[in-house]
């Protein structure tokens, strides 16, 4: 007892320094590698806010500027001389190709955009109203004005500076220039990590990931929603938020980030004078990964070194039980080669008796194939037996026509009338090879042969199968409805035992419809639209359906639906069976409302013949 104690302790030590190390190295690297990686972003983001902010006041002299040009007083004296307005775009015009802003354009104290740099361009302001602008607000009332959103009329976003025009001692207008970050914004793509900047708002204006844009952090309440409606900074963006989470970091200036199910390092600086936030984000995988490694490494050499020290403890003990072992080992081994001469007899013992199951197991399948086969045409025969009473009245209808026909002849020849007797043989004629093709279908049906495909007429088949059931449908009163497209479709099948599946499948639903109210048996047949190269027959009745306890059993032997004596339960089992062996197969299933429906899918014969070609 004491042993087990002692052992018990021993390993919960070992775990212990184990896990220590582990910890240890886990927090080491974790440590170090975030630091890494804000530094790295502190350096990205000194780069990136450099770029921004001279980017934002380079253009902050080209506003005033139109101040002291004469064309835009004289523009904003006379907005509707067309003259006057043409030569102050072509001013602008080259102003703003000197400088390189992305637009240039004055705007007169109602917010009315009268002439503009890219004045021939589409989506040009001139023209639009903009009074709802913050920066044409801001202007007219404080001398200046700073704004970034999407252009009302060019759809495209940018940093618009605003200056308002003095003239007579009152502010006639406002000059506006618009500044294009997406250089700036293009370039972060080559950048390491991700990079975003925020407006005052909370929402991404800019970033190095374009499904980031314009959607805030966090849903905006009623009053900054109103602020949006009235200024449209951002278009017509959704602003549905990012899935964003932050969590500051204890120190650094850094933050734990989850955005978009991914985990970040965000470090963010402020930029001015926009009022902006740039945020830099590193992806901490790497980092998480190099910890995991460092860990496992520190537990491995931890263990390495309590294996060691195990090691040099036991082998004291192997030393003093190296002589006991090597007799029990020689002990053992007389043992064992003991057992393997009587395993041996054993084994091949085994092997005879399995050589003697596998040849009896060949022969009950040899029987069993035999046994289907025998099946099939007993199925086949029953079949048969049902369809001759129908077959009779068919027989009957043409022999008595014969029988007339030829009265007919002897009283015509009597009278001369020659052709009148030619076209009673004719028709005589006629009604014989109406006989001959009905007892070939008996014949060929009854026929066991084995299974020799070709190409078959769908229509054609269903009609030979129609035909050998006409005179239950006229018993039954069933409707019988039939459609095949496209014209001369065709299956890869035995037409006699297609045949057969066609008269089983269809004798089931006229017995199912006894007791329905509508009696209507619908066969539609088309190319699987699931798989082009195989067709499908469907044969539907407005019957009551499969019961759900024979639905899961449908195609097992002796099981019915019918009551006692009027069904064995094999026509469905032989059917599917047949079915498989021409390379198809056969399911049924209840259709909405009332009724069943069977699908018989079998390969087209196009793709066959293609490739026995």
């Amino acid at each position: 007892m004491k042993a087990v104690v002692r052992r018990a302790l021993g390993w919960l030590v070992a775990v212990a320094i184990i896990g220590a190390a582990a910890l240890a190295g886990h927090a080491v690297a974790m440590r170090a590698g975030l630091e890494r990686l804000r530094e790295a972003a502190q350096h990205r983001l000194d780069v990136v806010a450099a770029g921004l902010e001279a980017d934002l006041v380079r253009f902050d002299y080209l506003p005033s500027l139109l101040e002291i040009t004469p064309t835009v007083f004289a523009l904003l004296d006379q907005p509707d001389d067309a003259d006057l307005r043409g030569r102050t775009n072509r001013v602008l015009e080259r102003i703003n190709a000197t400088a390189g802003a992305s637009n240039l354009y004055i705007v007169d104290a109602s917010g009315v955009c009268l002439a503009a740099s890219d004045w021939n361009d589409p989506g040009t302001p001139v023209g639009a109203n903009l009074s709802f602008r913050p920066y044409v607000k801001d202007a007219l009332a404080r001398g200046r004005g700073r704004f970034y959103g999407v252009g009302f009329t060019s759809r495209r976003a940018g940093y618009y500076l605003s200056y308002a025009l003095f003239g007579q001692g009152q502010r006639r207008g406002v000059a506006a220039v618009k500044v294009d970050l997406e250089a700036a914004e293009s370039a972060w793509r080559k950048l390491p990590g991700e990079l975003l900047v925020l407006d005052e708002r909370g929402v991404v204006i800019l970033s190095s990931r374009e499904e980031w844009k314009f959607r805030p952090l966090a849903p905006l309440g009623p009053e900054a929603l109103a602020d949006i409606a009235d200024t449209r900074p951002y278009g017509s963006a959704p602003l549905t938020p990012l899935d964003w989470r932050e969590t500051p970091q204890p120190a650094g200036g850094a933050a734990a980030i989850r955005l978009q199910g991914a985990q970040y390092l965000g470090t963010s600086r402020s930029l001015e004078p926009a009022g902006w936030r740039v945020v830099a984000l590193d992806d901490t995988a790497p980092v998480r990964a190099g910890a995991r490694n460092l860990a496992l490494m520190a537990a491995l050499g931890a263990m390495v070194l309590l294996l060691v020290a195990t090691v040099l403890a036991q082998r004291h003990r192997a030393l003093r039980a190296k002589l006991a072992s090597r007799a029990a080992l020689q002990a053992a081994h007389d043992s064992l080669e003991s057992k393997v001469v009587l395993r041996t007899a054993e084994l091949r013992s085994a092997v005879a008796k399995l050589a003697e199951e596998v040849e009896a197991r060949k022969a009950i399948e040899a029987d069993l194939r035999a046994t289907q086969g025998e099946l099939v045409h007993a199925g086949k025969m029953a079949a048969l037996g049902q369809m001759s009473a129908g077959m009779v009245h068919e027989l009957n209808q043409p022999l008595g026509a014969l029988r007339t026909l030829s009265d007919n002849a002897c009283v015509l020849l009597e009278h001369g009338r020659t052709d009148d007797v030619r076209g009673n043989l004719q028709r005589i004629a006629h009604l014989v090879d109406r006989l001959g093709r009905l007892t070939s279908r008996l014949k060929a049906f009854a026929y066991k042969n084995t299974l020799a495909r070709e190409r078959v007429d769908l229509r054609q088949s269903i009609a030979n199968a129609q035909l050998m059931l006409s005179e239950r449908l006229r018993d039954k009163g069933v409707e019988l409805v039939v459609h095949v497209a496209p014209e001369g479709l065709a299956a890869w099948a035995e037409e006699a035992r297609l045949e057969q599946v066609l008269v089983n499948v269809m004798g089931n639903a006229i017995d199912a419809m006894d007791a329905s109210p509508l009696r209507r048996l619908r066969i539609e047949a088309g190319i699987d639209p699931a798989q082009e190269h195989r067709c499908a027959i469907q044969v539907c009745d407005t019957g009551p359906g499969i019961r759900p306890d024979i639905l899961p059993r449908l195609f097992d032997p002796f099981v019915t639906s019918k009551p006692a004596g009027a069904g064995l339960g094999l026509g469905l089992m032989i059917s599917a069976h047949i079915v498989r062996e021409l390379g198809g197969s056969l399911r049924g299933a209840n259709i909405g409302g009332s009724g069943a429906c069977f699908t018989i899918e079998l390969p087209l014969a196009a793709t066959q013949e293609a490739v026995h070609t």
